[in-house]
């Protein structure tokens, strides 16, 4: 826990009643809950086959069991809804229609709900029904294809970049800017998300590249992914690796000059000599260690970095340091990357256990234990 907290985040005052599994919805809500907003993730108690999906993401927020498919179901649910501020989702199309709990009938109770879902595909298009996961949004997106070597299948990434990047993130600014709209308006608004929509836009440079050059971009052979020396990784004497980002020719020049390879300053980008130079900077690097060369390069002050795993990127000092690894009393986990000078993010609880605030939700809305036994019975909740 962390040892100050302030008495209120930015969206302190914010209900967001999340309806979404899996990875990117929850992410989302996690963001919100992190800078304040009382979500509650809300949840059938069909969970089985989903072991595999962790519970990390569910920090800071409670967690409460409903069956949406019964009319007593979804009378709670709107008894919710009627005092929510947003409501998110990340069905595949359609189902919350066919639930009753979609974004025109809660509107007709409460205006001024920010009703986000994040899919795939987008509510609309050629696609919406198509099922997916993040290597099929990067893939639509064109960004699998510059991943990996050149000769070789495209490599999948090992992290989930369109879920969380394309979907919870862009979900989460939505929701942020619809806020901010109702400031104004007063009225709500429908935030349609997609996964590969969100991706699409991290092509920007490799798009312009491809102008610029006059052709397109290969892997593993665009400008900043491993076609120059200057923007390359290079093993190491002790099987490490280094990340070098020499990419303005101010760097470039002072590598060179450090390296003793000032023959090569003019040739930074010289396609006749770029197989070249980046074989010879593989034999130098590989003549001595990760950290001779790293702190060889930072005091030169050239852009460079060894290449860490998970376990030492999170026992560094950098991340200890920036608050970006915390502990809620279970194990290790990341802190809140936004940092706002007067109203924080907080890691202030752990994820619940399935269905943990059921019965003091629905106690605040007015339920007896008489009531609230009954539903269980009933496997409502």
């Amino acid at each position: 826990m962390e040892n100050q907290m302030p008495a209120q985040g930015a969206l302190t005052g914010i209900r967001v009643l999340d309806l979404s599994r899996l990875l990117p919805g929850p992410f989302c809500s996690m963001i919100l809950a992190d800078h304040g907003a009382d979500v509650i993730a809300i949840e059938d108690g069909t969970r089985q086959g989903e072991e595999i999906f962790f519970n990390g993401i569910n920090r800071n927020k409670r967690h409460m069991s409903l069956n949406l498919k019964t009319g007593t179901g979804r009378e709670i649910f709107f008894k919710l809804a009627k005092d929510a501020d947003v409501i998110l989702e990340g069905f595949r199309p359609g189902v919350v229609k066919r639930l009753g709990v979609d974004y025109d009938t809660v509107k007709e109770m409460n205006p001024g709900i920010v009703y986000c879902a994040i899919t795939g595909f987008g509510q609309t298009g050629p696609m919406r029904d198509r099922v997916g996961h993040d290597v099929n949004f990067l893939s639509e997106a064109g960004i699998l294809d510059l991943m990996g070597d050149p000769d070789r299948p495209p490599s999948i990434p090992g992290v989930q970049i369109a879920d969380i990047a394309g979907g919870a993130m862009n979900g989460a600014i939505g929701i942020l800017l619809a806020l901010v709209a109702r400031q104004a308006t007063g009225k709500g608004q429908y935030i349609d998300i997609s996964m590969t929509d969100g991706v699409a836009g991290f092509m920007i440079l490799p798009h312009f590249f491809s102008q610029l050059f006059g052709r397109a971009q290969q892997r593993s052979r665009t400008m900043l992914s491993h076609r120059y020396a200057c923007y390359n990784t290079y093993e190491t004497s002790d099987r490490r690796y280094l990340a070098l980002g020499a990419v303005e020719p101010v760097f470039w020049q002072r590598l060179c000059t450090l390296l003793d390879i000032e023959e090569y300053t003019p040739f930074q980008y010289d396609e006749n000599r770029r197989d070249e130079i980046i074989s010879r900077l593989r034999k130098i690097f590989l003549g001595n260690t990760a950290g001779h060369w790293r702190e060889m390069l930072e005091e030169a002050d050239v852009c460079c970095s060894i290449v860490k795993t998970l376990d030492e990127a999170m026992a560094g000092d950098l991340f200890r340091e920036r608050g970006m690894v915390s502990d809620t009393g279970q194990a290790a986990t990341f802190g809140v990357p936004v940092k706002l000078s007067r109203t924080p993010g907080t890691v202030r609880t752990p994820p619940e256990d399935f269905g943990q605030s059921t019965e003091e939700i629905l106690k605040d809305l007015g339920y007896s234990r008489e009531e609230i036994d009954k539903l269980n019975r009933d496997r409502i909740i």
